[in-house]
């Protein structure tokens, strides 16, 4: 039962990631009023946002009328009923309309950091079942000592079809592998919705372990990207829309959104994956992946070049 229940959850985080981020920078405005207006109905039902008006790591806010380089802490949440949940799925992505790239950083929901607002040493998901959004979001800038200038969350009971719903995906594949009924060739090899998903979820046969899962996940988002770039492929549009609307939340407004893809649309073409070095430990009995001060400043020094902000030691 749990290994279905983590199956469901891996296919439906892939899904919705991908489709938000096509979403975001090639998405909107994009062709005629029907579009416009079912995108927009989406938006305002999405949109919840948060107290702090900006981050306390920027001195004054980005604009992205403005083509400001900005960030985004994506979170996919197994939200039943009234329990928050936790946030499995961690993405950070750094927007750069000036160089034309997106970094997109997985962080281990097992990476061992400080609370922030809790006062203690804990799994980084765990922010977000303890204070939500908000806690996650400071949680997550502490440890990557950059501003999170947007949040988008998602709710995983829904989004059964977005691979699908842009034709397929296209992936290079560079270990020969079998899993979940499908056999995957090292290689170009082109993936169904059901396919894409198990060719992301395969992690014990993977030396790397999780870092190869991640690895996939984020070639199956690309390649989603890729695939939605090509406005014919948007033809489900008014069932995507509707599908956001009821499972994602976020603080972007429309009029940001429209901006967004207005300038920097370009950006969806150059996606640089990242990960994370991690050791991994138990502490009283719990497993943990630990960040070496070394790796931490590694990837926070090229997060912070990204958004074009000061290096320095980090606190």
């Amino acid at each position: 039962m749990c290994l279905r229940s983590e199956r469901r959850k891996s296919r439906k985080w892939l899904k919705i990631t991908g489709i938000i981020i096509l979403v975001l920078f090639v998405g909107a405005g994009v062709y005629g009023y029907s579009l416009y207006k079912s995108f927009k109905s989406a938006v305002d039902t999405m949109h919840r946002p948060i107290e702090r008006k900006h981050s306390e790591k920027r001195e004054t806010p980005i604009e992205v009328s403005k083509k400001d380089p900005f960030s985004v802490l994506m979170l996919g949440v197994d939200q039943r009923g009234n329990d928050r949940g936790r946030s499995d799925t961690i993405i950070v992505l750094t927007v750069n309309p000036n160089n034309n790239s997106i970094k997109m950083l997985s962080i281990p929901r097992d990476t061992r950091t400080e609370i922030i607002g809790k006062g203690k040493q804990d799994k980084i998901n765990h922010a977000y079942a303890f204070g939500g959004v908000p806690m996650a979001i400071d949680t997550v800038e502490n440890f990557l000592d950059i501003p999170i200038d947007y949040y988008i969350q998602v709710n995983m009971e829904g989004f059964k079809d977005i691979v699908d719903a842009v034709g397929g995906v296209t992936v290079r594949n560079d270990l020969d592998f079998s899993y979940d009924g499908f056999h995957f060739s090292k290689g170009e090899i082109n993936l169904t919705g059901e396919e894409a998903l198990a060719f992301a979820r395969m992690r014990k046969e993977d030396p790397r372990g999780d870092f190869g899962r991640q690895t996939r996940q984020r070639q199956i988002i690309q390649a989603v990207i890729n695939e939605g770039a090509s406005l014919s492929t948007l033809t489900n549009y008014a069932s995507i829309f509707n599908a956001l609307g009821k499972n994602v939340k976020t603080n972007l407004t429309f009029d940001e959104m429209v901006q967004i893809q207005k300038n920097y649309k370009q950006v969806g073409q150059n996606i640089e994956q990242m990960e994370i070095k991690e050791q991994g430990t138990k502490i009283n009995g719990i497993y943990y992946g630990i960040v070496s001060a070394e790796e931490k400043q590694r990837i926070q020094n090229e997060l912070k070049a990204q958004l074009e902000l000061k290096l320095q030691a980090s606190n």
